[in-house]
């Protein structure tokens, strides 16, 4: 297994993945894996990783911006996705840690994450990786009618922006 950038020529295993959290119902608000110059408009140029076994992506993160002002230049919100067959066999934690590297590496000093409650699993991995809950956004947005909360997460730095 290896760590990789995620290229454009990648991305059709990337889209399949997101949709497979889509499809949980409980991964995000989105309802269909964008296209990939939608996906790259919203994602940070750098810290967009794959970790792939034999060409085969088995998840993938990426870091968002929390807002266009320069003063949240060091905050993004983390996207991190593991194909449906590779769960519980710590991908996620390994993807996790590269991805703090990785951030850290380019003066990201807080990760932020939304998770729906009923996702037990990210919230776990995200614990796991050294995230703590802020806060609780109560019917934060519709999902096919139904309204779902968000717990936020967050990880702060212990070598940048300290």
């Amino acid at each position: 297994m290896e760590f990789i950038e995620i290229t454009e020529e990648l991305y059709p295993q990337i889209a399949l993945i997101y949709q497979q959290g889509i499809d949980s119902g409980i991964a995000t608000f989105e309802m269909t894996a964008p296209d990939y110059a939608d996906w790259n408009q919203k994602y940070l140029p750098h810290s967009r990783i794959a970790l792939i076994n034999s060409k085969l992506v088995l998840g993938w993160a990426a870091l968002a911006p929390v807002s266009k002002r320069a003063v949240y230049n060091g905050v993004a919100e983390v996207s991190i996705y593991i194909a449906k067959d590779q769960r519980r066999k710590g991908i996620g934690k390994s993807l996790f840690l590269e991805l703090i590297k990785s951030s850290e590496a380019k003066g990201i000093y807080s990760l932020q994450s939304s998770v729906f409650p009923e996702n037990l699993a990210s919230i776990k991995l995200h614990k796991t990786c050294g995230f703590r809950e802020i806060g609780y956004k109560e019917k934060i947005a519709r999902r096919e009618g139904k309204w779902f909360d968000n717990i936020l997460l967050e990880r702060r730095s212990k070598v940048i922006g300290i």
